[in-house]
């Protein structure tokens, strides 16, 4: 007879959910080979037995592992690891003894340094440490645990000024940031991750950025700096610059300043207003000129090198890419970064009654997509080579578009565009594709044994990437590799300029607006230290103290959007903020791991200005 087991199997299913709520809040400054021994651990648990690879394997080379970890090992304990590794891996009946050692074999080739650090010196790296997940994973290192407490206090402007710390672009980082700062939050180990970008927009939607007064800078040093590139890396480098008391000139080569912010994300996403107020309270911080309308070619970069103690080249990815395709050439084809950089001055296209198809699965996909649903297009359709899963562009951005009406076609690579009597696209012609084996992270795509689909297209735009106007530069004396400016890990340009630094999209790549003010950051630190200085700013704003955790578990609050067919209509912004009483909850979740984690430890907070 069968009976129902007290032991019942499905009783454990609760508990692996809580164990993968550990592993979703892994700390970012974990040991990496202490995170091995976890993974082999946790693999030796699932073990079966039956064979041998497996069942006796696994523990030993556990058993190994506990010895680097403990630094008892001797060097020649790694080919040792490494060679029992590659038999698992090659002789386990099933994927539970294969994935062990692969992973593990993995994680000795990516963390190669490390193992080889705790078997010859005894250590860790100097940057493992318990720090506070928010403030480490944000670029540009803001005390988040403060800010988030003021929100709950109602005190907004002293959020403001608290972001601005760090960051010059609350504002813009409450509307488009990609938040970062969420990832390995620590709520996540009750609940879910703290909205902490929805609560930076609500503090920024109360007070006016430009309203909450900027430190008063420092004394002036006679030092000037040149910046080109006013977007958001060029604008943070000049702000702490201004606030280290040098003088900064900022060279912008379009008619207003914002960069991508301005030319690369449309209105709906980020009202222009909102922008100018994180603007106006960068340049009055201090003694910055601008400069519009004055593009820097070769001999004006030399002059500038010449004229300043220093330059920092911030002018971002704002070249669009186009596809090598039959027809490429023709009218209606157009580059997504072209159409995005003419709306930001304010020339809006009318695509009334025209078919519009959109190449590209990422966040400049979107964007194009939902602005051609707005410019009155009969239908917009996303002609994407993979599958929705694999799209670089932000979930959230993919479900909003096609809750307006736009179509995504998946696995469909684009050959070639079909082109009529007058010169006009008429259709892309897409050869279809399936999914493939994993390369480089993602599945790829492989042409499928179906017949090709005709899209009919009265527009056609482009979105498979940005990239830097580098000739100028280089030929100045700037060295680039592959369309992205050489620099040292301090941001050092590489050439033949002594006294340039580089950095944002133009060094990265394409990346985002919370990356570029990192990256700004810290060039003015590296900046104030080439000329000789080490200036520590009076940011007169402290934190508040902590109140004590709740840890009732509460479902997340989520930043909600105007209805769709509301908001497809017009170009005003979509998003809707939080009320007072979700703002206070979603605050109220926060576990001040500043103060009751690793941030009170020496060593556990990154705070660099």
């Amino acid at each position: 007879m069968l009976s129902v087991s007290t032991n019942d199997r499905s009783a454990i299913a609760p508990f692996v959910d809580e164990y993968e709520r550990r592993v979703r809040a892994t700390p970012p400054g974990m040991c990496p080979v202490v995170l091995q021994l976890s993974l082999l651990r946790a693999s030796g648990c699932q073990t079966c037995g039956k064979c041998v690879p497996c069942r006796e394997g696994l523990p030993q080379l556990e058993r190994m592992v506990e010895q680097v970890v403990a630094f008892n090992a001797t060097p020649d304990i790694l080919p040792a690891m490494r060679a029992l590794a590659q038999n698992v891996r090659e002789t386990a009946d099933c994927a539970i003894g294969w994935h062990a050692a692969e992973v593990f074999l993995q994680g000795m080739d990516a963390f190669a340094d490390e193992f080889e650090r705790h078997v010859n010196e005894g250590r860790c790296d100097a940057g493992v440490v318990q720090s506070v997940p928010c403030e480490t994973d944000c670029p540009a290192h803001v005390n988040v645990p403060a800010y988030v407490q003021m929100v709950g206090e109602g005190d907004y402007a002293g959020a403001v000024a608290m972001v601005r710390k760090d960051n010059p672009f609350p504002t813009a980082c409450g509307y488009v940031c990609e938040h970062p700062c969420e990832s390995r939050c620590r709520r996540t180990l009750i609940d879910a991750p703290i909205n902490i970008r929805g609560l930076k927009k609500m503090a920024c939607d109360q007070v006016e950025a430009s309203t909450v007064p900027t430190p008063a800078p420092a004394p002036a040093t006679g030092k000037r700096v040149a910046v080109v590139g006013a977007g958001p890396s060029g604008l943070t480098a000049a702000y702490f610059l201004a606030l280290m008391g040098h003088h900064v000139d900022v060279f912008e080569a379009r008619k207003q300043l914002g960069g991508m912010m301005r030319y690369g994300i449309p209105a709906y996403r980020f009202p222009r207003e909102k922008l100018d107020q994180d603007i106006r309270a960068i340049l009055g911080a201090g003694d910055i000129d601008v400069h519009c309308e004055a593009p820097v070619d070769a001999a004006r970069m030399a002059e500038l090198s010449a004229d300043h103690d220093a330059v920092y080249v911030a002018i971002g990815a704002q070249g669009g890419k186009m596809l090598d395709l039959p027809g490429a050439d023709a009218e209606g084809v157009m580059s997504a970064v072209d159409l995005l950089t003419r709306i930001g001055d304010g020339d809006y296209p009318d695509f009334t009654g025209k078919r519009v198809v959109v190449i590209g699965g990422g966040n400049v996909a979107m964007d194009c997509a939902r602005t051609s649903v707005r410019a009155g297009a009969a239908s917009v359709q996303v002609a994407y080579r993979r599958r929705i899963d694999d799209m670089t562009a932000l979930r959230t951005e993919i479900d909003s578009a096609m809750q307006e009406g736009v179509e995504i076609l998946m696995l469909q690579s684009p050959e070639r565009i079909e082109v009529d009597e007058a010169g006009r696209c008429a259709a892309l012609v897409t050869r279809p594709q399936y999914i493939g084996a994993v390369k480089r992270g993602r599945p790829a795509p492989q042409k499928a044994s179906k017949p090709p689909l005709r899209i009919p297209a009265d527009v056609i735009l482009v979105a498979v990437g940005q990239a830097i106007e580098s000739a100028p530069f280089e030929e100045a004396g700037m060295e680039a590799d592959r369309a992205r400016f050489i620099a040292t890990p301090q941001l050092k340009a590489a050439g033949s300029l002594p006294n340039v630094f580089v950095g944002g999209d133009c060094q990265l790549g394409p990346k985002t607006v919370i990356l570029a003010v990192g990256a700004g950051k810290v060039a003015a630190r590296n900046i104030d230290e080439f000329m000789g200085y080490h200036h520590t700013l009076n940011i007169d704003v402290e934190a508040p103290s902590p109140r004590p955790n709740d840890r009732q578990a509460y479902g997340r609050v989520e930043v909600h959007e105007r209805l769709p067919h509301e908001r497809r209509c017009d170009f005003e912004g979509v998003e809707l903020g939080m009320s007072e009483e979700e703002a206070l909850q979603e605050c109220g979740r926060c576990l001040r791991c500043d103060h009751y984690g690793s941030g009170a430890m020496l060593g556990g907070r990154k705070q660099y200005v």
